[in-house]
């Protein structure tokens, strides 16, 4: 059973650390007043792993980011370096974790580069998240990193030898000791795993919160499933949704819309993916959504002319509900880019497609009047 967690980064240089420790008269440690940040500053990123019946730790310290890929690499290494030697009979492995950073049991890349090291080490691996607000009670803050921290206060951490040798002299009257080793790799930022591949992993959830306690099996993933083409919408249904009757711009102004907002729309969702915004995977960028560009404007176009309920739009396109819901939001900011000025239509939303052709047949025979 391990205890997993990140500490705080480390910027290196003759900077000022918080805290006191013993000098020799008249002779302080000189830093510097003023320290700045940039982008070529070195970091130190500690990655710990407590190992609570041994009582010992690793850390793992990096250069480059803090990953998901990083945590697992950091695990892997403990494993090789201590953990197959303290225990040399072991089939199982428990880790405890917090629910945020580089092993937040929401990122899809925690689970799939831990499904390669299960893979790879043969242990049967169960993670156990603590919920929000409680990383404090996970057994490495106050067995292992708290010492770390009274250890090299008030010194500077000019280099990464400093950072690893001052953690590896760490101990404690209960006997902790401390391994740690510099990591150099590199480990890139954007990483994604598409749906096909996550629900291929042989991931088992455990009955009571299963998104936060979950069994990893040592077994090859499944192979993922062939990706589903989006459905054809009928083309027919696209002429009668798009009538000037029901949008209220002709047919050329909307399809001169469309091509005129659809790089805007690209940046849209691109932005909504730097934020990771808490939506639907299908709309986190237009090549995976389920529906196109041309559909997602005149869907908004609709909602805000309240020519259609919003339920049975989602029907006809065959989307869900709430995945159209989502897409509307930007589809909005984009009328309201080009300025679209849109007048909503008297009585009530259709509901039925008996409706609409109500509607559209009593337009038609008003403009044969005038």
């Amino acid at each position: 059973m391990i205890s997993v967690d990140t500490k705080a980064k480390e910027w290196l240089g003759n900077r000022d650390r918080p805290g006191r420790t013993w000098r020799p008269g008249k002779d302080p440690i000189r830093v510097d007043c003023h320290t700045f940040t940039t982008s070529d500053q070195p970091v130190a990123i500690p990655y710990g792993i407590y190992d609570i019946a041994t009582n010992t730790g690793w850390v793992n310290v990096g250069t480059d980011h803090d990953t998901a890929e990083f945590a697992v690499e950091s695990i892997r290494r403990w494993w090789q370096h201590w953990g197959q030697a303290n225990h040399p009979d072991a089939t199982r492995l428990l880790i405890t974790a917090d629910a945020g950073g580089s092993n937040d049991p929401r990122r899809w890349t925690w689970k799939k580069h831990l499904a390669a090291f299960a893979l790879e080490s043969g242990l049967e691996i169960t993670v156990c998240h603590f919920p929000p607000g409680t990383s404090k009670w996970n057994k490495i803050e106050h067995r292992m990193f708290c010492h770390i921290t009274a250890n090299w206060r008030g010194r500077p951490l000019t280099s990464y030898q400093v950072v690893i040798e001052t953690i590896a002299a760490t101990t404690t009257r209960s006997g902790l000791t401390i391994g740690a080793a510099l990591d150099t790799g590199s480990y890139c930022l954007g990483s994604t795993v598409t749906a096909a591949e996550f629900y291929a992993l042989p991931i088992t959830p455990n009955a009571f919160h299963g998104d936060w306690n979950y069994t990893v099996t040592p077994v090859p993933p499944r192979t993922p499933e062939a990706p589903t083409t989006i459905p054809r919408i009928d083309p027919a249904l696209t002429t009668m949704l798009s009538d000037p009757a029901l949008t209220g711009m002709p047919r050329s102004d909307f399809e001169h819309l469309v091509a005129a907002s659809e790089p805007y729309w690209d940046a849209l969702a691109e932005a909504a993916f730097q934020r990771r915004f808490h939506r639907p995977r299908s709309y986190l960028h237009p090549q995976t959504s389920s529906l196109d560009h041309y559909h997602r404007l005149l869907a908004a176009l609709l909602r805000r002319r309240r020519a259609i309920t919003s339920t049975f739009l989602a029907q006809l396109l065959g989307v869900g509900r709430t995945n159209l819901s989502n897409q509307f939001q930007d589809g909005h900011r984009l009328l309201d880019l080009h300025r679209v000025v849109v007048t909503p239509l008297p009585g009530s939303p259709a509901r039925t497609l008996e409706q609409i052709r109500v509607r559209l047949s009593d337009e038609d025979h008003e403009a044969d009047q005038l």
